[in-house]
């Protein structure tokens, strides 16, 4: 089953983002949306991001805030990873997937569930090799080409978050890359991996019961 939609109408929000986007980044097109506009606006930021990727791009510090930020308000699930890689070429895996462990650990619901989303991509190869942090060689940050770097932390704070929080998005968001078998985690969280799978079984949403089901299978 494909992940449902967000129950929670982040639009304005996630706007905010791609104007912070285009200004930071200076990306050539319009710094706002004109009225009754906004999807064609989306998508020409989407558009003008992409082709900047494609050449030379030079990220300041400042850009690394706003493309993860823009990736955890992004609706689309597919669609953010444009925010996720260029960030995870330009600063590495190391930081990018710290500053989702934070929203995950701190932010709002909708934050936690937008990090969940972003988490997903923060894997991918290191392929955009003309984008680049300003006055800084990746080679030299640790972790910062270890895809493997910081899993075991996310894992157990997805686990946590999953079975604390009862917030709709959250759960659908983490559910589809949390590990549901107990050698992923330490003999401690063992309780809570039975606890997850129970409650994900027993949920009355439709879209978790059915993914904890492919999950578990064979385990």
């Amino acid at each position: 089953m494909a992940l449902p939609g967000r129950t929670e109408d982040g639009s304005r929000l996630f706007l905010e983002c791609l104007a912070d986007t285009v200004r930071v980044l200076r990306l050539d097109v319009a710094p706002e949306p004109d009225a009754g506009d906004e999807r064609q606006w989306r998508h020409q930021v989407r558009g003008a991001l992409r082709e900047a990727c494609r050449q030379e791009l030079v990220l300041s510090e400042a850009s690394f805030g706003v493309l993860v930020k823009a990736a955890v308000y992004d609706p689309d699930p597919s669609f953010n990873r444009q925010f996720v890689e260029p960030a995870l070429n330009a600063f590495g895996y190391r930081r990018v997937r710290s500053a989702l462990l934070d929203y995950l650990r701190t932010g709002t619901d909708q934050e936690r569930a937008g990090a969940a989303r972003a988490w997903y991509w923060s894997a991918l190869p290191l392929r955009l090799t003309e984008v680049r942090a300003e006055g800084t060689d990746i080679a030299n940050r640790a972790g910062a080409d270890d895809r493997s770097v910081m899993v075991v932390e996310w894992n157990e704070a997805a686990l946590r978050e999953f079975v604390r929080n009862e917030h709709l998005d959250v759960r659908r968001c983490i559910l589809p890359g949390l590990p549901l078998w107990k050698s992923a985690y330490p003999p401690e969280l063992y309780g809570l991996v039975e606890a997850a799978v129970v409650i994900a079984r027993s949920h009355p949403d439709e879209y978790i019961r059915h993914r904890v089901e492919h999950q578990v299978r064979g385990r």
